[in-house]
């Protein structure tokens, strides 16, 4: 009887010390590197977020994209977004002109069936991030905006890999915070109190009067759905993906957060943009009280996160591309980059650095990451470890005991997390396809220089040592030209490829 009970002391040990951790990945909309405490913003404070920091590591060579399409994109396939066929706008905003009577239910069905047609085909072998986690034996759960491009439905989302859903399938629904309807597994839920059919959404100024729109602000049902999500799969290993839509502009909340009523270094919509930022630090504080409560805290590895750069929602004379300087002229490729030291951003949002979200300068890619995983990860700890949002499909698989798919961008920084000397790092990593203005596409190598494309037919390109210039202040392509012309091919061949396995 004893050998017996000695055998399952044993044995309960060793399945207590093989237990798969449940991960949670916090992937926060448009947040600037430095509105994070931890990170240096000075105006507001995180106090939730920089504790994840304390207790657990801070990344400061990380990178995201120009943009939420892409940066989901590549986060979810573990393959930069550079790689044809990824990615592309859609019709977004088709049930937004069907609820607003822009079109009949019939040509409303017609235009959504075509898109399902012509949306971009998904190849048969490709996994993504959910699928990866379930095959291990987790119950993956998506739970905020949309996961990947800017028009999806049900079959979409099941095919991408989650046992659980809740949230929106529309891009410019996910604009707006007091939606009439979300969905959830496939269903669609009727929310009482809100009946705009933009969901609330403001205009780019976003100085209407608080709580505009609705009354139920969708966070805290995302919040309230997350707390549940925790509780009732507490006794099974889970991934819970949590896209907030916090801090991403229009800028509206239900009122100001009393630490900021009375500020009088902040106007009316700095207040609000402020008080946006607190939702996300304090529901961050939430899910890790609701860990502790249920005691699997030191059993879960939390990963904060951005999709890109910062974007000025509370400065409409800035935002949306419309990046001026001080003096009312328009920032460029050159000399007159945006940064938001030099140009009266009242937040600092991304310090020196340069550019904003659809800019492929620093200011526009380089996003906080934080990870926390009681005793596993070192307190306090810092790295300059070359990552991107893509890596996360390794890491995940190396934590969950999956296999990485084939054919993935992708390399595990758990290594790094773990403080281990055998390292893998990527050569470079790629920030590609801006389809917009402020630079192309750009390579970042793990020696430290940035290549940037400007203007390809005119083979236009910069060069920055991000080790000395992280501000990319100096461009010294005119010194470096073999360096370039390196540099240039690998780019422009990661550009032209589909997955690696598939070339």
């Amino acid at each position: 009887m004893k050998i017996i009970k000695r055998l399952l002391i044993l044995l309960g040990f060793s399945l207590g010390a093989t237990e798969k951790p449940n991960v949670i990945l916090i992937f926060a909309d448009d947040l600037g590197i430095e509105m994070l405490g931890a990170y240096g913003q000075k105006v507001i404070n995180t106090p939730n977020i920089d504790r994840l920091a304390e207790e657990g590591m801070k990344f400061n060579n990380y990178y995201g994209a120009v943009f939420c399409a892409p940066a989901r994109w590549t986060l979810l396939s573990g393959l930069h977004d550079g790689r044809l066929g990824g990615w592309s706008h859609n019709r977004a905003g088709l049930p937004i002109k069907y609820d607003m009577n822009q079109m009949s239910l019939a040509e409303y069905e017609m235009a959504f069936a075509e898109h399902k047609k012509t949306s971009l085909k998904i190849d048969d072998s490709e996994v993504f991030l959910a699928q990866m986690a379930a095959k291990a034996g987790y119950y993956t759960g998506q739970i905020g905006k949309l996961d990947r491009g800017f028009l999806t439905w049900d079959e979409r989302v099941k095919r991408h890999g989650w046992d659980y859903h809740y949230g929106y399938y529309d891009h410019v629904r996910a604009h707006g915070f007091y939606p009439p309807y979300l969905w959830e597994n496939g269903k669609k839920i009727l929310i009482e109190g809100n009946d705009s059919p933009t969901c609330g959404k403001t205009s780019d100024a976003s100085d209407e009067p608080v709580g505009w729109g609705g009354t139920v602000y969708s966070q805290d049902l995302f919040l309230d759905k997350i707390l549940s999500f925790i509780r009732k799969n507490k006794s099974r290993p889970f991934f819970l993906y949590h896209p907030t839509q916090l801090p991403h502009g229009p800028i509206a909340v239900n009122e100001i957060d009393p630490l900021f009523k009375d500020r009088a270094d902040l106007n009316f919509v700095e207040k609000k943009y402020a008080t946006m930022i607190k939702i996300l630090d304090d529901h961050v504080g939430e899910i890790v009280k609701e860990l502790k409560k249920q005691g699997i805290d030191d059993k879960t590895v939390i990963f904060f996160t951005s999709d890109n750069g910062h974007e000025l929602y509370y400065d409409p004379t800035r935002s949306f591309n419309k990046q001026l300087l001080a003096n009312g002229e328009k920032a460029d490729l050159d000399n007159n980059k945006w940064r938001s030291s030099d140009f009266g951003d009242v937040f600092n949002a991304v310090g020196t650095r340069a550019g904003l979200k659809r800019s492929v300068y620093q200011g526009g890619v380089q996003v906080p990451m934080i990870v926390r995983w009681p005793g596993n990860i070192a307190q306090g700890t810092e790295t300059k470890h070359l990552s991107a949002h893509y890596d996360f499909m390794a890491t995940l698989a190396e934590i969950c005991g999956a296999e990485v798919p084939k054919g993935k961008d992708s390399l595990s920084y758990l290594p790094t997390l773990k403080s281990e000397k055998q390292l893998v790092e990527h050569d470079y990593v790629i920030i590609g396809k801006n389809q917009r203005q402020m630079g192309k596409s750009a390579l970042i190598s793990k020696t430290g220089y940035k290549l940037i494309e400007v203007d390809r037919k005119r083979d236009l390109f910069q060069l920055y040592d991000l080790r000395s210039d992280n501000d990319e202040r100096h461009n010294i392509i005119a010194q470096f030209p073999e360096l370039a012309e390196k540099l240039k091919k690998q780019l422009l061949s990661q550009l032209e490829s589909t997955r690696p396995d598939l070339n």
